[in-house]
């Protein structure tokens, strides 16, 4: 009978030992090699037909043509898109799932008690793109500008309602940015997102709002409501005719929302590369570029490190404007 001696079989044990150990580390590298092999779910935090589920779904076809696999977007609306991406922080950091963040994610200082942390729980993968809000107003809202807006508060002190996207959500911080600068005091209506938001001031059940410059450029153009002033700090292609509000009468305002993919923090660092390469091939596709202007939204730039980056940049910047102007959560 055939008999390894003691120093073979030491040798076979040491081998099983080495293949014990690198046998999952070898299969997890070809999965992430392979990477993806199957659905891949994206995220939004917010109402389909808002401005980041139009951006999502734009982002989800062109990410299944780049792989080859489907890219399904599920909304999970609610709490500011803190519901959506509470589930993501929590999913397997496979990047089978990922999140379309805007810049409300950099505005946790408005809710003290969430159940993740935006610049620990997350992996950023790449900035999409930048968007302003609109201050609108409905048509029969006797004001056409921002100095006649700011005149019609100040002669009604905490009388007049202001629509927006949720408790925290960019439409609303703008507002209350807005409120803090033009010396006046407004009544504040959430809705549960961007659509319902815009909606309401169409249908004249509030008469003023921030809206995503998404959600409002057909209304724009078809006359159901009227823009006063843009957000960003310079003014859109979309809307070139619409002064800044700084240009309008509020010197040194601007509040400008981003979109950005987020996954897992633990998602292994080529499975991320291979997303953030993804991206940054279809922003720089002309007929990709196309669909995002003509939603009012600036083709973004940069890869994951670029948006680690500009999402410390963001959160810093909104924990002083919240903290300076007294804003909470109701």
């Amino acid at each position: 009978m055939y008999r390894l001696d003691r120093r073979s079989r030491r040798g076979c044990v040491a081998v099983w030992a080495c293949l014990a150990i690198s046998g999952p580390a070898l299969a997890g590298a070809q999965q992430e090699s392979d990477y993806p092999t199957r659905t891949i779910r994206l995220i939004s935090g917010f109402a389909p037909g808002g401005a980041t589920d139009v951006v999502a779904r734009v982002i989800a076809q062109n990410l299944t043509e780049a792989f080859g696999q489907t890219v399904v977007v599920e909304n999970r609306p609610g709490a500011s898109g803190n519901i959506g991406a509470d589930s993501v922080a929590r999913s397997a950091p496979d990047g089978y799932t990922l999140y379309l963040a805007n810049a409300t994610i950099a505005m946790p200082s408005m809710f003290p008690r969430l159940p993740f942390n935006a610049g620990r729980d997350f992996a950023p993968v790449s900035l999409v793109g930048y968007g302003p809000s609109v201050l609108v107003v409905n048509p029969k809202f006797p004001v056409r500008s921002v100095p006649q807006l700011i005149d019609y508060l100040s002669h009604r002190p905490g009388k007049v309602d202001y629509a927006s996207g949720g408790v925290g959500n960019i439409t609303h911080m703008s507002m209350e940015l807005f409120e803090s600068m033009a010396g006046v005091e407004m009544v504040h209506v959430p809705y549960k997102g961007g659509a319902p938001s815009t909606n309401a001031v169409m249908a004249g059940e509030v008469p003023v709002a921030f809206s995503s410059i998404t959600a409002v450029l057909s209304h724009i153009r078809q006359g159901s409501l009227v823009p006063l002033a843009i957000s960003s700090s310079e003014r859109s292609p979309a809307l070139p005719e619409v002064p800044t509000l700084a240009e309008a009468g509020v010197p040194g305002y601007e509040a400008t929302s981003w979109y950005g993919i987020l996954v897992p923090a633990a998602t292994p660092a080529p499975v991320v590369e291979k997303l953030a390469q993804a991206i940054r091939k279809s922003l720089q596709r002309k007929d990709f570029q196309d669909k995002l202007l003509a939603q009012g939204v600036q083709p973004a730039t940069g890869g994951a490190a670029e948006f680690k980056s500009y999402m410390t940049t963001e959160l810093n910047k909104w924990a002083d404007i919240i903290a300076k102007a007294k804003i909470t959560a109701e």
